[in-house]
């Protein structure tokens, strides 16, 4: 596998050079949830999107059943309050020691957010799994994260693991100029001069 061009949905038709293969132990899911801290762009805040139903496309999730999809603001300073992490695993079904770990999880997953300049951070799914004579048990079974180019002067250790070789080669070549270029379907592409800050 490794070297060998991985063709997946998230590569698209052309694929990506697989250079690491991760192992990990197998954990079998009792049940999955979705969980991402992302920004809003009308509240200029962060929000943690949340279901029940994880495991699967979340914007399929959302198409079918809009009410399956939960999203909780975050107060930007002052980061996610227990409470309010512990009333989104209520929503979410999880109860006693699942709700304080996947609270936990919510508070950890904003920390994270705010203090390395992230963009999305998502777990799917996020599982409750048995384990011998530990039951449910919270896991992270999948994760995605994304970070602010623009924050890698700031977040050095972050960007020290980035991996060029994954990414659209033009995008790369244009900010070796210091351009926002986003690459579209076929030969289009977005050269961007604007910023946006969110206070």
């Amino acid at each position: 596998m490794i070297g060998s061009k991985l063709i997946t949905k998230q590569t698209g038709a052309a694929g990506r050079i697989c250079n690491a293969v991760m192992l990990a132990e197998r954990r079998d899911p009792t049940h999955e949830y979705y969980v991402a801290v992302l920004n809003d762009r009308n509240s200029g805040s962060p929000v943690i999107v949340a279901s029940a139903q994880g495991g699967m496309n979340i914007e399929e999730v959302a198409a079918k059943d809009p009410s399956a999809i939960i999203t909780t603001p975050v107060d930007y300073k002052n980061g996610l309050s227990k409470d309010s992490a512990l009333e989104l695993a209520g929503k979410l079904g999880l109860k006693g020691q699942q709700a304080e770990g996947a609270a936990e999880i919510f508070v950890n997953l904003t920390k994270i957010f705010r203090e390395k300049d992230a963009t999305q951070i998502e777990i799917n799914p996020m599982a409750t799994t048995a384990d011998g004579a530990r039951i449910n048990l919270l896991d992270s079974m999948d994760a995605k994260f994304g970070f602010d180019d623009n924050a890698d002067f700031r977040q050095k250790d972050v960007f020290a693991l980035r991996d060029i070789s994954q990414e659209d080669p033009t995008e790369v070549e244009a900010a070796k100029y210091n351009l926002n270029f986003i690459k579209l379907d076929g030969n289009v592409g977005c050269l961007v001069n604007a910023a946006r800050r969110f206070v």
